[in-house]
C-alpha cells in the first residue's frame, strides 16, 4: 500500500527527519504536535493556548489528508506539568468531543520547556460519524 508523507512546512520536520503525517490507505497516523504556530514559529506561553494551536495544526493535517478531527480514534496527550492537563479538557472536548477517540495521558518532558503539551493522533479518512449519531 502507497504511503503519502504530509508537512506542516515546520523546520523541525526537515531537521529531525519525520512527517507531519502519514497517509496509508484510509489511516492518517499524525505526529506528536506541539503548540508551534508554523507560519510564524513562535509558540504561546500557556497551555490552553498552546492545546487550541495544537488542534489547529492536526486540523490542517488531517484537512490535507481528507480526513478530519471528527474521524480522529486515538488520541494520545503528553504534558510536563500534571496541573497542566485539566486546563486543557475544555480544548480537548470542543475539538475532539464529537469523535470521542480512545485517548492517553502521558507525563513526561518535552523537546523544550516552553512547550507545555504535545497532542499525536491517529484517524480514519471517511469515517466520521453523521450528525445526531455521536456515543
Amino acid at each position: 500500500m502507497p504511503r503519502r508523507l504530509i508537512s506542516s512546512g515546520s523546520r523541525f520536520e526537515e531537521d529531525i527527519g519525520y512527517s507531519r503525517a502519514v497517509v496509508v490507505g484510509d489511516t492518517v497516523y499524525v505526529s506528536g504536535t506541539t503548540g508551534y504556530d508554523y507560519a510564524t514559529m513562535t509558540i504561546a506561553e500557556g497551555v490552553v493556548e498552546q492545546a487550541e494551536q495544537c488542534f489547529r495544526n492536526i486540523q490542517a493535517a488531517l484537512a490535507e489528508a481528507g480526513s478530519s478531527l471528527d474521524e480522529v480514534v486515538r488520541a494520545t496527550f503528553i504534558v510536563p506539568r500534571r496541573e497542566d492537563w485539566e486546563p486543557c479538557w475544555p480544548v480537548t472536548r470542543k475539538w475532539l468531543g464529537r469523535a470521542r477517540p480512545a485517548s492517553t495521558l502521558l507525563h513526561a518532558g518535552l523537546q523544550t520547556d516552553a512547550m507545555r503539551i504535545e497532542i499525536e493522533v491517529m484517524a480514519r479518512i471517511g469515517s466520521a460519524l453523521p450528525p445526531g449519531k455521536e456515543g
